[in-house]
């Protein structure tokens, strides 16, 4: 029976620490460097804006890249209203030049930073590529899960991401606060 215990209590730990950070965690604004600048670029930066957006994407994963249009016409839409856009790449086969040259080859306005050892995704619970978690003035979880529904521009019939930020923006609560992100893995490193 103790042996048993000990196995639910070590899965449990397990399934806690694996969980990330859920609705209505506050983010701590950290400093990783942006892969096209070579630069340390802290979040503290977008102190002051409506919305913060992080979405974990990655530069070899056909679901991410189905989703980079997408993602720099919703950083060009938003970012004026006051919502900055921020990328994470966690992938350990993805060096920082790779993910350098792909963001200048999708037209990203947005940085671009490079997770080495995958520390931030594994803070953050993120499991695929692409990602998001949108954050509120106050640093507040407000929206985790997919862009929209459908990898294929013209099927989307969701657009989970732009509703969750139009509710932010207008300080409503969050209809659908979490969905269900889907991609590729995020290729970590072995710890």
């Amino acid at each position: 029976m103790r042996q048993y215990l000990a196995v639910v209590g070590l899965a449990l730990m397990a399934s806690t620490a694996a969980a990330g950070v859920a609705i209505g965690d506050k983010l701590e604004p950290f400093a990783l460097k942006d892969a096209t600048s070579g630069k340390d670029v802290d979040l503290k930066s977008a102190a002051g804006q409506k919305a913060t957006v992080l979405m974990f994407i990655a530069t070899q994963c056909p679901v991410s890249n189905d989703y980079n249009e997408r993602m720099a016409s919703l950083a060009k839409d938003y970012s004026g209203k006051g919502v900055a856009f921020v990328g994470i790449n966690s992938n350990k086969q993805e060096a920082a030049d790779e993910v350098a040259a792909h963001a200048k080859e999708h037209g990203f306005s947005f940085p671009v930073l490079k997770d080495p050892d995958n520390v931030k995704a594994d803070q953050f619970g993120a499991r695929v590529t692409p990602e998001v978690y949108v954050y509120d003035t106050d640093w507040k979880l407000r929206y985790h899960g997919r862009i929209d529904d459908k990898r294929a521009v013209s099927e989307v019939s969701s657009k989970d991401l732009s509703a969750a930020l139009d509710a932010v923006l207008t300080g409503k609560e969050v209809a659908v606060a979490e969905t269900k992100a889907f991609g590729c893995t995020i290729k970590r490193v072995t710890k």
